[in-house]
């Protein structure tokens, strides 16, 4: 799959929104493990903060997640080899060191958002990119759900979450959130990682 218009995009604006970027049938199969495992109780509610010092917190972000894993099912190890291709592809390209690719499935549900944050942490460097895959087919604009990025000069763009589609953006750079969702909101949010700046300091 070629990815060059994803690296143009990232090198010269720091991020890219790619439609269709997975056809609807492997998007359907994604959608399908998600509701599996939410069915089998495994996606719980997602905490905010690091470590021992994480917490759930609904008033901020109202998601369930469930991390992949490789070997759990045989479309998440297709879409996980297919990231670490864009992987390498990024090495490649802008040399950005990245090491690996982790990623969770995230379900809002109705109600649900996500207050403006950053994905990279203050005491943490590791998180590069941010890629957010959704699997929302048939999506309404009154099902909301919406990922708003903040920009530096104040604007602001909403994406919705359309099935096939993919986000991606510099994590310490853009601010965003999830607006409210009307409806089940399925994606596949990850991160690319590279070492953290101080180990690369020892």
């Amino acid at each position: 799959m070629p990815f060059s218009t994803i690296i143009d995009d990232l090198a010269e604006r720091g991020w890219s929104l790619q439609s269709s970027f997975l056809s609807s049938d492997v998007t359907r199969k994604l959608a399908d493990e998600c509701r599996r495992r939410d069915t089998e109780g495994a996606l719980a509610p997602a905490g905010v903060g690091r470590g021992e010092e994480q917490t759930v917190r609904e008033g901020i972000r109202g998601d369930h997640i469930h991390w992949l894993e490789a070997g759990q099912a045989e479309v998440c190890d297709a879409y996980l080899a297919l990231m670490d291709e864009l992987r390498q592809t990024l090495n490649r390209e802008l040399f950005l060191g990245l090491e690996e690719f982790e990623c969770h499935f995230a379900l809002y549900p109705p109600g649900a958002f996500y207050q403006t944050h950053l994905d990279r942490f203050r005491d943490d460097d590791s998180r590069c990119i941010s890629a957010v895959l959704y699997l929302n087919s048939h999506w309404q604009p009154s099902d909301g759900g919406e990922l708003r990025m903040h920009f530096s000069d104040g604007s602001q763009l909403d994406i919705p979450p359309l099935a096939g589609d993919l986000l991606m953006f510099l994590s310490a750079d853009f601010p965003h959130e999830v607006l409210v969702t009307h409806a089940d909101r399925l994606s596949l949010t990850g991160w690319f990682r590279r070492r953290p700046a101080d180990v690369l300091a020892l």
